[in-house]
């Protein structure tokens, strides 16, 4: 079966090098792209303004907001094509040919459910557009989107650069296995560097989990390197990146120890905003 990737692209900041690094993953692993461009039902339509207004008034506003109604839909629809459009030009610039546009109405998570079908992974940027304004903030749409999807999550950085090293974050629970089988098998690690670190105190137990780990890697052909680190997660795990100079971070969604609560729920934010890399989320 062909290999495929769903993406999602907005009119954000982010969204070039969302297009960069959709790119980078399809000329490692053969992919074609499925590019996505989700317009809010808001983005049709306006709530009822008249208020009580007499019938005449009532019905002269009525028709003006459903005018008004249709031009918005007609800009967000033009804004949504060329949007798809921009990011299909740069995709196709950094040499993929096979990139299939889809412009959708309703609900991002909804599409995603609907739409990701047999897609090899799934990728999002960190923010979306309405989220620009708020450097500390990150969109609710990558929490819903993470939890929705069954697929691996690539959230892309701002700014994208080559990828050569990867941090995989283990915790020894199933999903961080899943990580660690994942990017043994993968095409999309072929050649790549890769470093598994546990957050944490050293003991016989940790010591155990990262040499299966490293076994499982050396299966795939990676020589890995293990760490173990202390401290709070998402600062450990974003000092090793800035200091050992790792281009992405793999984390397992579920987990058993103090990264369970990190990936999906309140701490998420504080991770990926932390650390200035792209992550890939294994569920």
């Amino acid at each position: 079966m062909s290999k495929k990737i769903f993406a999602l692209v907005d009119g954000s900041a982010y969204s070039e090098s969302v297009c960069h690094h959709i790119a980078w993953i399809a000329g490692r692993i053969g992919a074609s792209v499925d590019l996505y461009h989700v317009l809010g039902r808001r983005d049709g339509g306006s709530e009822d303004l008249s208020g009580n207004l007499r019938l005449g008034a009532r019905s002269k506003i009525m028709g003006e907001l459903a005018e008004l109604d249709a031009q918005r839909a007609k800009l967000a629809q033009a804004q949504g094509r060329a949007i798809l459009e921009d990011a299909q030009a740069l995709i196709a610039k950094d040499g993929v040919a096979e990139v299939h546009p889809h412009l959708r109405l309703g609900d991002m998570v909804e599409t995603v459910e609907t739409m990701e079908g047999n897609a090899d992974l799934v990728v999002i940027g960190k923010r979306g557009e309405k989220a620009d304004f708020a450097k500390k903030h990150l969109g609710s749409n990558l929490e819903r989107v993470a939890r929705a999807t069954t697929k691996p999550v690539f959230v892309a950085n701002r700014e994208f650069q080559p990828i050569e090293k990867v941090l995989i974050a283990f915790d020894g629970g199933s999903s961080a296995m899943k990580a660690v089988d994942y990017v043994a098998r993968h095409p999309l690690f072929a050649g790549l560097a890769c470093t598994v670190v546990t957050v944490g105190k050293p003991s016989d137990v940790v010591a155990k989990g990262l040499e299966d780990a490293k076994a499982t890697l050396a299966a795939g052909g990676h020589a890995a390197e293990v760490k173990v680190v202390e401290g709070q997660p998402e600062v450990a795990l974003a000092d090793l990146i800035e200091a050992d100079g790792h281009d992405m971070l793999v984390m397992g969604a579920y987990g058993h120890s103090r990264i369970r609560a990190m990936i999906i729920g309140s701490t998420t934010t504080a991770m990926i905003r932390t650390c200035k890399v792209p992550v890939l989320l294994m569920k």
